[in-house]
Order: structure tokens, then sequence, then C-alpha cells
């Protein structure tokens, strides 16, 4: 092992350009690409900022995922316990069991059937945009609405109960609300969900829960678990990468006048809007189960690690080509927004069905689309965990 000294500073917080990772990460990849930093919450660890190590920290079963917490949380000592059914924060076997139950639901086969009656949402959200004239705000009309209605059609959730779970989800990813705030809204989530669950148990639907509840492999506090972390992830993401994607094209004119010359670029499009903006803002965390060496420094037993998914995208090693650039004809190249390893996002392709649905028909539909507001003056999520925009006012 070498004695080369860590760089010490405190985490990138704030993307001085909306639509870029922060600058600090360039100089990271460069100088320092595991640095020891103290993090935006005051815990201590390391940070990971480089394509390649970002893959091997998350395929390493030598760092754990059960230990941080969706909005904060340090090493293994201070985090509060796993909750149960969030496997995303489990590790093998436990991991392994609930992954196994899910992941013939959402197949590529399986998502390719969803395409139609995605499809016929997209169309029908549109209908609405139009009926109710320009200007609107992109989220609450488009963005939200269509992952929050596919969702809870896969899960069996009525839509009707929307409201209440995207007040819960925006209080569970808020960088800035109280503890307590963020507690209760954990546990509303929680009880709607067990009550759904008990729906179901005394009257069976053909539906993800509703089979979950039926295998009987899992505890009522473990389905509650499963569905609430489904419903959050399931609507949270692909509406903040629909909001955001469509201000990235029109603020890159040339790029999106590339998609109306050739169509066929849509899907190199949908994969390049996931990388060039990740919307993961602070990375993801683990906690180093024991002593591992990576390009010379020593990472302790019990100390946090985050690897830095947005500026792994932008590495010149692995983006050679201008990463820092949007380039919709860019050729596809495996991209770490949806994460890397045993706990790479399992609806990844359902998030593509949607994000190519939703944004090829709404610059269809409209083409003379535009913001209603000065990008500058757009409210963009830096206080939240999953990043976008909190509105869009758009015109046409």
């Amino acid at each position: 092992m070498t004695t080369s000294q860590p760089l010490t500073g405190t985490q990138p917080t704030v993307r001085t350009c909306p639509l870029d990772a922060p600058e600090e990460y360039r100089a990271l990849r460069a100088q320092a690409p595991v640095a020891q930093v103290t993090f935006p919450d005051g815990a201590e660890g390391w940070l990971i900022s480089r394509y390649e190590d970002v893959k091997t920290v998350l395929a390493d079963q030598r760092f754990s995922a059960n230990r941080p917490t969706l909005t904060g949380g340090g090493a293994a000592d201070g985090a509060p316990p796993v909750r149960p059914g969030w496997f995303i924060f489990m590790d093998a076997p436990e991991h392994t069991r609930f992954r196994r139950l899910l992941t013939g639901e959402f197949t590529v086969r399986r998502m390719r059937q969803l395409v139609p009656a995605v499809e016929q949402i997209v169309a029908e959200r549109l209908d609405a945009m139009a009926g109710a004239g320009s200007p609107v705000d992109l989220v609450q009309a488009f963005a939200l609405p269509i992952p929050s209605l596919v969702i809870c059609e896969l899960l069996g959730v009525p839509y009707a109960d929307r409201e209440e779970f995207q007040r819960n989800s925006a209080n569970m990813l808020s960088l800035t609300a109280d503890a307590e705030v963020v507690q209760g809204a954990w546990e509303a989530l929680r009880q709607h969900m067990h009550r759904l669950v008990r729906a179901k148990r005394a009257e069976p639907t053909d539906d993800i829960l509703g089979k979950l509840v039926q295998a009987g492999e899992l505890t009522d506090e473990e389905l509650a678990g499963v569905g609430s972390l489904l419903l959050f992830a399931g609507h949270e993401t692909t509406a903040n990468m629909i909001a955001l994607g469509t201000m990235c094209l029109l603020e890159n004119p040339d790029q999106l006048a590339a998609l109306r010359a050739d169509p066929a670029l849509w899907d190199d499009a949908i994969e390049e809007l996931l990388r060039y903006l990740t919307i993961i803002q602070y990375g993801l965390r683990r906690v180093a189960l024991e002593d591992v060496e990576l390009h010379g420094h020593r990472i302790k037993a019990g100390s946090l690690v985050v690897t830095a998914l947005s500026s792994g995208n932008r590495d010149t090693e692995k983006f050679s080509d201008h990463p820092d650039q949007l380039d919709v004809a860019r050729a596809r190249g495996p991209h770490l927004a949806f994460g890397h390893g045993i706990h790479q996002c399992i609806g990844q392709q359902l998030a593509r069905v949607e994000m190519r649905a939703a944004l090829r028909a709404l610059f269809d539909r409209f083409p003379t689309l535009r913001l209603a507001v000065p990008a500058e003056d757009v409210p963009m999520r830096h206080d939240m965990v999953i990043y976008g925009v909190h509105e869009l006012s758009v015109a046409w």
C-alpha cells in the first residue's frame, strides 16, 4: 500500500450549471479519484469519482449497502436499522430473497408488453395539456402523472391516493426537512401500504402487490416495505427524468433538431439523457465491511464510501468524446445512471419505456414547445436527494 495522502475537503453539493454535475468532480477525477471528504450531513468518509472505480465498489461485496439510509446516515454505528422490505438497503442473501420475487415482473419482455398502455397514458396527458392551453407546469401536468399512473396500475395502488404518496415521497427525499417530518413521511407510507396489503389478503388481485401477498413468502411488514419502495422509486425518478430531460432538450436545440430529423435516434437519446443528467444527486452510499485498498488508499472497515454516479458518467476515460456535452447520437455504452452490480435498478426497463414514450410524444405533439420562463428562473431540486426541477413552466 502506498502512503499517498487523500485529498481532504467537502463533497460538492451544488451544480453551478443546472444540467451539469458539480464542477469539482472534474478535478477530483484527475487529482484524487479516491478522496477523503466531509459530506454535507457532517459524515466523514470517501468519495469515489471515476467510472471504473465506481463500478468496482458497487460490485464488491466487501462494501455493504445495508448501512446507509435514503436521506443520509453515516458509518455503521450511527445508521438506523434497515426497514423491512427495503431490499435496496440489504446485502445478499436477504437482498437476493426479495429481488428474486420481483425479477420476473420487470423483464425486458414484460416491459415491452406495457408499451401500448404507457403510450395511451401519455396521449391522454397530452390531450389534457392541449385542452388546458399554455403555459402549464409540465411536472404536474405531464411528467409526474405518467409514471405515477403506470406504477399504481402495476402495483395495484389506487391512483386516487397519489397526492398522499407523492407528498410523503417528497418529504422522504428532502435534504432540508426536519427529521420528524421525514420520519413521519416514512411511517405514513408504511401504514398506507399496510392497509393495501390487508385489503389484498381479503380480496386477491392480479397485480404485483397482490401476487406477492398470494405467494405467501413475505410478512405483512415486508410486503408493506416492498410495496412502499416500488411505489416510491417507480414514480419519483422517472418523473424527474422526464421533466429534466425536457428542459435539457429545450436548452440544446441542436440536439432536439437532430431527433426531429432522425427519430430513430430516440433510443440512443434516452441513454444519453440518463448518462448526461444522472439525477441520483449525491451518489450511492456503501460501508466497508473490512479494510479495503483502493488506488493506494486504505479504506478501513466501517468507513462510509460514496460512489459519485454523476461524476463517473462524465469520466473522459470511459466517455472519451466530450462527455460534458449532450450528444443524442452518441454510441450507446454502459452508463451508471441505474447503478451497477446486484443492486442495479430493477425498474430500469420500465423507466426507459416511460421516458421514450413521454418525451418523443411530447415533442411530436407540441413542435413549438418552449420554456415559459428563463432557464435561470426554473426552480431546481438542489434540496432533494433526487435531482430535477420542482416545476417547469412550458408554452407552445
